[in-house]
């Protein structure tokens, strides 16, 4: 009995372990199925099998529904058998896959926990490689149980955790991510992210803070940027040293658009008021409902005196604007990838007031 008893206490310290990273990386990927679709298509693109990258979506919403599904039955212990077995071959595949991310085929980033934490393939390779003897001690301490044998509860509390994880993931990939997790999220302004320091890791900057005179608005500049150096403007207030790389910096200014003039990324965002930025992927599969939803919202941002502008990876030649039904709108060209790290939908909407974000809806959640 007395030996038992530690025997327990280990087994169920390593099931909630266990459980709870299985949770936050369920939910961390299955909130965000667009993003984890990416991810797949490129494991599946590494691995030569291109042929399944029409189903990355469905994988994505399975795969990361599944793993929340087990995180909480290991939570909550219900058929703890079969989910013992289920952990434990998961976390041999993945870490045999992490250490072949890490070595052979090498990946900037494994995605295990999406956009919410970036690991390095030999940090996500390490983390399985701790919580691989942590499935061990489950599956053993479970092993003389039924693997079949559900109790009524049981069936219940499956079919709940099993609904309520792939139903989170449909509703994200229909709508938008419930934690938006990126660069571009609401409350970030664009132009002035993209004027932000940025450093290599392991490099210190020295970051100078001013308060604008006029707004009292207090900003942050490089060493080698003279914008601060206008006394009637700009007025000392802190000088920084850090060591922290920002996170934001690196996608940020990415961000570029173009129309047949020229670059126009310094004009669309520093438009003054209310901006309207539509996002279509294609313009040649972009639905008649989703049209007739942008029409509608061009004619009231013209009601309102707004801005509206429409952004595509689509190419444009050499067109300046595209109707909607309304009217034209200006057309610009911004990078795919840029685009669905921006708004986690096929086709949406963006809204900037003084260039920052206060809005992204999908296409379907327009509303004029």
């Amino acid at each position: 009995m007395k030996r038992t008893r530690p025997i327990r206490i280990l087994s169920h310290i390593c099931r909630l372990i266990l459980a709870c990273t299985f949770i936050f990386s369920g939910f961390t990927k299955v909130i965000d199925p667009w993003g984890t679709a990416l991810k797949v298509s490129e494991y599946l693109s590494i691995y030569g099998m291109e042929k399944l990258q029409p189903a990355a979506m469905t994988f994505s919403i399975w795969l990361c529904g599944a793993e929340l599904m087990m995180g909480c039955m290991l939570l909550c212990k219900v058929r703890i058998r079969l989910v013992s077995i289920f952990a434990m071959l998961s976390m041999i595949f993945f870490t045999v896959l992490t250490f072949l991310s890490a070595t052979v085929i090498p990946v900037e980033d494994c995605g295990c926990f999406g956009e919410a934490l970036k690991l390095t393939p030999w940090e996500t390779f390490l983390k399985n490689l701790i919580l691989l003897p942590l499935s061990i001690v489950v599956w053993w301490r479970y092993r003389p149980d039924k693997v079949f044998a559900f109790k009524p509860v049981e069936i219940l509390l499956t079919c709940t955790f099993f609904f309520l994880s792939m139903y989170l993931g449909y509703y994200c990939y229909i709508h938008l991510p419930l934690i938006d997790f990126l660069p571009y999220k609401v409350g970030v302004n664009i132009h002035e992210a993209m004027q932000a320091p940025s450093v290599a890791p392991g490099e210190t900057e020295t970051v100078l803070i001013y308060r604008n005179l006029h707004t009292g608005e207090e900003r942050e500049f490089a060493l080698d940027d003279p914008t601060w150096q206008d006394a009637t403007t700009w007025e000392w207030v802190d000088t920084r040293t850090t060591s922290e790389v920002p996170n934001v910096r690196p996608l940020i200014s990415e961000f570029a658009l173009h129309n047949a003039a020229g670059d126009a990324t310094e004009e669309v965002l520093t438009t003054p008021g209310r901006l309207y930025m539509l996002c279509v992927t294609s313009f040649d599969k972009l639905s008649t409902r989703c049209r007739e939803r942008m029409a509608q919202l061009v004619a009231r941002a013209q009601r309102e005196g707004s801005h509206v502008v429409c952004l595509t990876p689509d190419p444009l030649y050499d067109a300046t604007g595209h109707d909607f039904g309304t009217g034209s709108v200006p057309c610009y060209n911004i990078d795919a990838s840029t685009m669905k790290t921006m708004l986690r939908a096929r086709n949406g909407m963006v809204v900037l007031d003084d260039g920052t974000i206060t809005a992204k809806k999908n296409c379907r959640d327009i509303r004029p």
